[in-house]
């Protein structure tokens, strides 16, 4: 997906910065639609579709986290996070909510675009999966990797963007251990532990959609000194 095509929503109590962003943002090529708070977001939500949403966590009323934790109930919008909490135990509750990715406050107006760019680059395209084979099995699971869609029977798994970008990886070499780097490379994200803990935490996520035990893994596995694999049936 390139920026032009993309629709963003921007999400913040304080005017000034909403502006700003606002501004930035559609300088830079997006197509940009603002809210003030989560309730005002809901309205806007309810009749138009976005391809990301920029949403600060410290708000009146629901908080970003809280808003995600929503969202994720029938959406899979990708998610950015602006939070002015650095700790790392803040942003893994961000991810574990169902954030793509978070942007600590205050940032430079050039990181918060190209890692709005980069979430969008994890969005699958359908031309990418045509040599695929077209579905994996995970017991009672089946991943249609063409669509990027996870069943259980005629029920659809939401996945997060992040999270369809990890099963497209996977898919592409089942039986094949991926490593924890090589997963936040082609995530587009930049490399350290941090974001390596990161990829962790999207993992257990996706394991808790998998799983019928998440804490003994069937089909995502961890396989020692090596990372991570799919296992299908």
């Amino acid at each position: 997906m390139s920026q032009n095509d993309a629709h963003l929503l921007i999400v913040d109590d304080d005017e000034r910065i909403r502006k700003l962003i606002q501004q930035f943002l559609s300088r830079n090529g997006f197509f940009t639609t603002s809210a003030r708070d989560a309730d005002h977001a809901r309205r806007l939500l309810e009749g138009l579709d976005f391809d990301l949403i920029v949403l600060d966590v410290m708000m009146p009323g629901d908080d970003g986290i809280t808003f995600t934790k929503e969202l994720r109930q029938t959406r899979d919008t990708p998610i950015l996070l602006l939070t002015a909490k650095g700790e790392s135990s803040d942003r893994i509750s961000g991810l574990e909510a169902g954030a793509d990715d978070y942007l600590p406050k205050p940032f430079e107006p050039k990181e918060l675009l190209l890692r709005i760019n980069a979430i969008l680059r994890r969005v699958p395209q359908t031309e990418d999966l045509v040599e695929a084979p077209k579905s994996l099995s995970l017991g009672d699971i089946r991943y249609d990797i063409e669509r990027g869609e996870m069943w259980r029977g005629e029920d659809l798994i939401r996945l997060t963007a992040t999270e369809v970008q990890l099963m497209k990886i996977f898919s592409a070499c089942p039986g094949e251990p991926v490593s924890r780097v090589k997963l936040v490379e082609d995530l587009g994200r930049d490399r350290g532990q941090a974001q390596e803990r990161a990829v962790d935490v999207q993992i257990t996520r996706l394991r808790r959609k998998i799983e019928a035990d998440p804490k003994q893994p069937r089909y995502l596995q961890t396989v020692r000194g090596s990372g991570y694999m799919l296992a299908p049936d």
